[in-house]
């Protein structure tokens, strides 16, 4: 069975940081894409980062510079590094997974950048 658990959201004020963290299990890890998405209310959900098998990386315009992804293969695991949050970047936060034959999300975890 395959899952995708994040976890690490929650309320920040603008300007503060928050590391979102996704658990694999029942995948090889390794052979995987990992990617955040987000959703805002009302809106598409969209891509915010990915990370490929090659650890090669890319952001949504809006976060470079601000956000970093990266991957621990050995514990399969993928995280977010959020700094210098705005309000825009609130949604809930979705963690992705995808070969070349399958792909996976998580359940999302709820991140709200507010004063």
């Amino acid at each position: 069975q395959v899952q995708l658990v994040e976890s690490g959201g929650g309320l920040v004020q603008p300007g503060g940081s928050l590391r979102l963290s996704c658990a694999a299990s029942g995948i090889i890890f390794r052979h995987y894409t990992m990617a955040w998405y987000r959703q805002a209310p009302g809106k598409q959900r969209e891509l915010v980062a990915t990370i490929d098998t090659d650890e090669s990386t890319n952001y949504l315009d809006s976060v470079k510079g601000r956000f970093t992804i990266d991957r621990y293969n050995t514990g399969n695991s993928a995280y977010l590094h959020m700094h210098r949050l705005r309000a825009e970047d609130t949604g809930v936060y979705y963690c992705h997974a995808r070969s070349h034959t399958n792909e996976f999300w998580g359940q999302g975890t709820q991140v709200t950048v507010s004063s």
